[in-house]
């Protein structure tokens, strides 16, 4: 088994959609590091991920805004195209198990900067998920492992991107 793990900030809102009766909650992540190169200049690299969340409740798609923070780890998938110049090129994809929001997506450092918030991933009801169902942890729980079925979605392995 290959997992992924990323913690970085949401590039736009998500997207809720519904595949042959499933839900998916479709968003992207980024992180970025600082590097030297060869010469000794300072660089900045940046990550994306395409991920997609399979769940049957999806309250937690009100909390996936642009510039939230927040830990996603799944199964990973990468997909090679030619971009528009005709190079070759790689979308990393992820198939999301667990996902934790780290932050409110507050750029100002106001309140919730720093607060990790688990949801659920199980999707019984004592762990639907509403704004005053999470709680407030300083290292990260748990996932819940979710089944082939529930992984695969609707339709296999795609990714509905």
């Amino acid at each position: 088994m290959i997992k992924l793990q990323i913690i970085g900030n949401l590039g736009k809102d998500c997207i809720v959609k519904e595949v042959n009766g499933k839900n998916v909650i479709n968003f992207s992540v980024a992180h970025s590091e600082k590097f030297r190169d060869a010469q000794g200049n300072e660089k900045e690299r940046t990550t994306w991920v395409e991920c997609a969340y399979w769940i049957e409740k999806t309250n937690v798609a009100q909390y996936l805004t642009k510039g939230r923070t927040v830990y996603a780890e799944g199964y990973p998938q990468a997909d090679a195209y030619a971009n528009k110049d005709g190079q070759p090129a790689a979308t990393l994809r992820m198939r999301v198990t667990n996902i934790q929001l780290l932050s409110s997506g507050n750029t100002s450092g106001g309140e919730g900067g720093s607060t990790q918030q688990q949801y659920p991933t199980s999707n019984t009801p004592e762990n639907s998920i509403d704004k005053n169902n999470y709680s407030h942890a300083a290292s990260p729980t748990t996932a819940v492992n979710k089944s082939d079925e529930e992984l695969d979605g609707a339709n296999g392995s795609d990714l509905p991107f």
